[in-house]
């Protein structure tokens, strides 16, 4: 049991990690998609250990809620793309763009940034609910810190400075997942050593115990 949990930790905390170099240029976007890859394996392997199925439902459907939300906002993006590109061969040819085609333009750009917002909150929302079962299950804070700052920053993601606090909200996540304590170091104080030991057992009057030592 764990070895089980030593591993999912390990894979929660390498994903996170890979999840923060996917800001790195050129090959992010390759390192993101294993660090989601590697997160999602190790809530599967919380939901066993734990014995708590929503940790990797929540986990999943967040995920399924950040594709819908990266979608969205690449149509977004190309249709600003496409719109510049039309805009430019309009200036090397004698046709005017009419009103209604930037109105479509427009209107399709809002949408996309829209529905990416709505997404990303929501997606947020279930990576809280993961976050936080496995803080309470865990007894790490870091993961429960982590949570509401990836709710934060995805509500803020409207003014950009959100980005910023999701990524502070990553780092505290990669913290938190490799300083979990599985259940039987949860069980039990620590010492001054570091090591944990089991409460001392001290029969009471009436054990079996306590009664053969009064019988001599």
């Amino acid at each position: 049991m764990n070895a089980n949990f030593e591993y999912s930790k390990t894979l929660a905390g390498e994903g996170a990690i890979l999840l923060l170099l996917s800001l790195v240029p050129t090959v992010g976007w390759v390192l993101g998609i294993v660090g989601v890859v590697l997160l999602l394996k190790s809530m599967r392997e919380f939901s066993n250990y734990y014995e708590d199925e929503s940790i990797y439902k929540n986990a999943l459907t967040g995920l399924k809620y950040y594709v819908v939300a990266i979608v969205a906002a690449a149509v977004a993006i190309a249709t600003v793309v496409l719109s510049i590109g039309v805009a430019t061969a309009f200036t090397f040819s004698n046709f005017n763009p009419t009103v209604l085609f930037g109105v479509s333009i427009a209107a399709t750009v809002i949408a996309g940034g829209v529905v990416a917002f709505v997404f990303y909150v929501l997606a947020a929302l279930h990576l809280k609910r993961t976050f936080y079962t496995l803080a309470e299950k865990s007894g790490e804070g870091s993961l429960r810190t982590a949570g509401d700052l990836l709710w934060i920053g995805s509500i803020l993601t409207i003014i950009l400075v959100g980005l910023v606090v999701i990524l502070v909200a990553w780092i505290f996540a990669t913290i938190g997942f490799f300083s979990m304590k599985s259940r039987q170091y949860q069980q039990y104080p620590s010492q001054p050593n570091g090591n944990y030991t089991a409460p001392n057992y001290t029969p009471t009057p009436n054990s079996p115990t306590q009664a053969t030592q009064n019988k001599f």
